[in-house]
């Protein structure tokens, strides 16, 4: 049995940025040199998730493809984006202090608590079979990463595992 890793960087915006991380799986498939097993995609990011879902071929104004933007309208009604601080309990005053004294933030990026809640209810991965040699995600699936954070851009890292023979 093998396990192979790899990641890699993407860039993140603010507001809900979704990004099709399938050909990176499949090219990280190829150099695993593994055919049967599984292969997860993984968000080590406490506001990001990974999904896996058909693409989305149209597109609004800023680039988010519809089917996701589906997704975030049907969330928004579910969780709100924190607009201002006392919206939802968290962060407290002692996660503020820590945040902005020990990691230098800016105590506006707690307001956040909207994201870590969405990728609570859809998860911070995905893992799917490989039988020989392929991912086995479907006629349609995709493979994607998603950053509800919307209180600052930032680049976040995805993390590709495969395990088998």
């Amino acid at each position: 049995m093998s396990v192979y890793h790899e990641s890699f960087q993407i860039q993140s915006d603010r507001l809900p940025t979704f990004h099709d991380v399938t050909p990176q799986a499949q090219e990280a498939l190829g150099r695993s040199g593994i055919r049967d097993g599984i292969l997860m995609v993984y968000s080590q990011h406490t506001t990001c998730s990974v999904l896996i879902q058909e693409e989305s071929h149209d597109v609004n104004y800023w680039g988010t493809p519809l089917l996701m933007q589906d997704l975030v309208n049907v969330l928004e009604r579910l969780i709100p984006t924190c607009r201002t601080e006392g919206q939802y309990l968290h962060p407290g005053p002692k996660h503020i202090e820590v945040a902005v004294d020990t990691l230098h933030e800016q105590a506006a990026w707690g307001l956040n608590t909207d994201a870590h809640l969405r990728s609570v209810m859809l998860g911070r991965s995905e893992t799917v079979p490989v039988i020989d040699g392929a991912m086995v995600l479907g006629e349609f699936g995709r493979f994607w990463f998603v950053d509800f954070d919307q209180v600052r851009a930032r680049e976040r890292t995805v993390r590709i595992q495969i395990v088998g023979e």
